[in-house]
């Protein structure tokens, strides 16, 4: 059975910034009381900031103007601010986290047993199975917590805290603010949601890590929708096909937008060819945005295939270009 990636890392939508400094207050949606020390950033970036004690916060936006901005706290679900002007103060509202879960009496050898398993699936479904995903470590696994939803089918996750991984392999410290994990067993399908912060990590070896991002970034998705915003998919080892034997070119796929975004269009499913693998994009929206550094919408796609593989280890940030 072909195995679909259901995962949306980074959630969000196109962003319209009239201001390059944006400031304002992050708040409780449901007793109005300020939230301390939230996050707002980039997903999938270097760039971030926290509010203060109140909640207040100034950041500047220059460097992603298209780019919804996340915003995201313990305790909270994440939240993304976008059509927003700089000239005017903001407020952001988070949703706090409520889990209703229902107490299950077992033994304690179970019960560790039970975890034992539990965290080996979730490495396995969030992290990936690759080199790279074998050399990260959850530093924080003890936040980690697991259940069976009443189906007695999906495996639930959720995290008290964000989840810090360090990647051993492509030298990033990751900070990921998990909203949902479900791992449904007949189908073997994964959801996951959640929201991601990077930081170099000075301790890897830069010339192994420089190596290791290089082999990761060829092929991968973000290599594929440059290369598809630069109109050179063949000159990059790419082909796309709508059927087997029908090639297609850039002006098949990509509806011009302005200078920050463009737009992947197709009637079909995709196939993704990379030298001698494969890939699938099944569309969900008839127009998915994508920008020059690799960002895109993940709500109007699902992969499959070769690239579906890649999870959390194979992520780069979008600041990363080969040989840096």
């Amino acid at each position: 059975m072909q195995k679909y990636l259901l995962v949306m890392l980074f959630a969000g939508v196109h962003l319209v910034a009239h201001g390059q400094v944006i400031h304002g207050t992050v708040l409780d949606s449901q007793n109005g009381n300020a939230v301390g020390f939230a996050a707002l950033y980039f997903n999938g970036t270097f760039v971030g900031t926290t509010s203060n004690e109140k909640g207040d916060f100034h950041m500047d936006i220059s460097k992603y103007p298209s780019r919804p901005l996340t915003i995201s706290a313990v305790g909270y679900y994440s939240s993304t601010l976008d059509n927003f002007s700089g000239d005017d103060p903001v407020v952001i509202y988070l949703d706090p986290k409520i889990y209703e879960i229902e107490e299950v009496q077992v033994s304690a050898g179970s019960l560790s047993r039970q975890r034992k398993a539990h965290l080996a699936l979730f490495r396995y479904e969030f992290l990936g199975t690759t080199s790279n995903a074998r050399a990260c470590e959850i530093l924080n696994e003890e936040d980690i917590a697991f259940y069976y939803g009443s189906d007695e089918d999906t495996l639930k996750a959720f995290a008290s805290n964000p989840i810090l991984i360090h990647n051993g392999a492509l030298g990033y410290q990751i900070t990921y603010y998990l909203d949902k994990f479900e791992y449904l067993n007949r189908s073997k399908t994964v959801h996951i949601r959640g929201d991601i912060l990077f930081k170099d990590d000075l301790t890897t070896p830069q010339r192994y890590s420089e190596r290791k991002r290089r082999l990761t970034y060829l092929g991968s998705r973000m290599h594929l929708l440059r290369s598809l915003w630069a109109a050179h998919l063949e000159g990059s080892g790419f082909k796309l096909s709508s059927s087997p034997g029908t090639y297609l070119g850039y002006s098949d796929v990509v509806t011009e937008g302005d200078s920050l975004i463009k737009y992947m269009k197709s009637t079909e499913n995709l196939y993704v060819y990379y030298y001698l693998s494969a890939s699938q994009i099944l569309f969900l929206k008839e127009e998915v945005h994508f920008e020059k550094d690799g960002f895109f919408d993940p709500n109007g796609i699902i992969w499959s295939g070769v690239m579906a593989k890649k999870r959390l280890g194979d992520w780069l940030p979008y600041e990363y270009t080969p040989g840096d």
